[in-house]
């Protein structure tokens, strides 16, 4: 019977191996005390199990606190554990619930992390994954050979349809890939999601029709899930190529069915993800979150930025890159999203740590906020980009390009 491994990184007061078989226990056929109905026949078949456990530091604070537990010492642990297929099938849901629940809420824990997750090759019979990913987003964009370059269309919240029109019309004409709505943005009072949609599709279709370039424009579609198929509906009319959908915010069932649509690329947006990762010992670290939205079928999810402006470090920015390029399930490419606080000059350090142009690439101030305006900021990114890729230095490139000298000038003080 197939199996789903998960691997996670624990703090307990009990001994390693009653706190594994805890946490084994409550998340398949047991509960706090032994009951009738589970047999050894039943535990033999739906029981998990523990499959690995490796010791590591032993600290004297508990990572978080319990009013339940006397002071002590605190072991930490990597546990790896397996469920049968059985226990779940294919239900996206259910897996999550099996995988995390109650985990977080047990005595036995003063700190406990999903850190990775392994599912089966029978998953891809059930799930199509992302239906674009790398290739079809180039594809869709006609960019090769580089990163997308995007960017935010800011302020978040308070223009008009036509105010944000005008905005996409200098974009699209200095030469931008992609531009996203703010995940603040959905439908508000001075700019209805239909009019928004109208406006922008009516520049980007013309400028398409004129040049041959389609500029990818990410909608921002998330809602409850009916309004959310009427947005999807209305993005795919007009002629546009992506929905962006706000992933904590709807969940695993609710991007799944927007992905399933199969007719926009869908760009995952993270927000709300330090509520899930930024303390070292609670929640889901990028590998395993990531398989799982992959599994949903988004084709392009947000891993934060080098030298980003938010509390991420540059390693976790690198760990979450490298994870969207690991294979899974022979397929199911993802197009990782750089973001935060970017202009070129972090171009080089990123292309340093991982090498690969299979990125979006975005920057709202470091194109907007440019001394030249939007289109020489568009021209700066894909300098620093031509730079950085062709072995050049930061200095070297500022030399070579006055767009990106004057980016450096502006925001090499950062």
């Amino acid at each position: 019977m197939e199996r789903i491994y998960a691997e996670y990184f624990i703090e307990t007061p009990f001994p390693l191996e009653k706190a594994a078989a805890t946490l084994a226990g409550e998340q398949s056929s047991g509960t706090f005390v032994p009951v009738p109905g589970e047999t050894e026949e039943l535990k033999a078949r739906f029981a998990a199990r523990v499959e690995l456990i490796e010791a590591l530091e032993v600290v004297s604070t508990p990572s978080i606190p319990s009013e339940k537990l006397a002071p002590g010492k605190y072991q930490q642990a990597r546990v790896r554990v397996s469920w049968s297929i059985e226990n779940f099938g294919y239900n996206l849901p259910t897996l999550i619930s099996t995988l995390q629940g109650n985990l977080y809420e047990l005595t036995q824990f003063t700190g406990l992390k999903l850190m990775d997750l392994e599912v089966p090759d029978s998953y891809a019979t059930h799930f199509r994954g992302p239906k674009f990913g790398v290739e079809g987003c180039r594809r869709l964009t006609g960019v090769e050979g580089r990163p997308l370059i995007g960017t935010i269309i800011k302020p978040s919240i308070g223009m008009a349809p036509a105010d944000t029109a005008e905005i996409v019309k200098a974009l699209v004409e200095a030469g931008i890939d992609f531009i996203k709505d703010d995940e603040l943005m959905s439908s508000s009072a001075n700019s209805p999601f239909a009019e928004r949609v109208s406006a922008i599709m009516a520049v980007i279709n013309e400028c398409a029709e004129r040049t041959g370039k389609k500029v990818m424009y990410a909608f921002n579609v998330s809602d409850e899930l009916d309004a959310m198929l009427r947005n999807y509906e209305t993005v795919v009319k007009a002629g546009g190529t992506c929905a962006m959908v706000s992933l904590n915010s709807v969940g695993l069932a609710g991007a799944k069915k927007i992905c399933d649509q199969g007719a926009l690329a869908i760009h995952g947006h993270r927000n709300g993800w330090g509520m899930m990762n930024r303390h070292p010992l609670l929640g889901i670290e990028f590998p395993a979150y990531q398989k799982l939205w992959r599994l949903a079928g988004v084709d392009q999810i947000h891993v934060n930025g080098i030298d980003n402006k938010f509390w991420e470090s540059d390693d976790s920015v690198v760990r979450s890159m490298e994870a969207c390029g690991k294979p899974l399930l022979g397929g199911y490419s993802v197009l990782p999203v750089v973001s935060s606080g970017q202009w070129g000059g972090q171009a080089f350090e990123t292309y340093r740590r991982v090498p690969t142009v299979d990125l979006l690439y975005m920057a709202g101030g470091g194109i907007m906020g440019h001394p030249g305006g939007p289109s020489d900021g568009v021209r700066a990114l894909q300098q620093a980009w031509n730079g950085a890729v062709s072995g050049l230095s930061l200095e070297e490139t500022a030399d070579a390009y006055p767009e990106f000298g004057a980016s450096v000038e502006k925001f090499g003080k950062k």
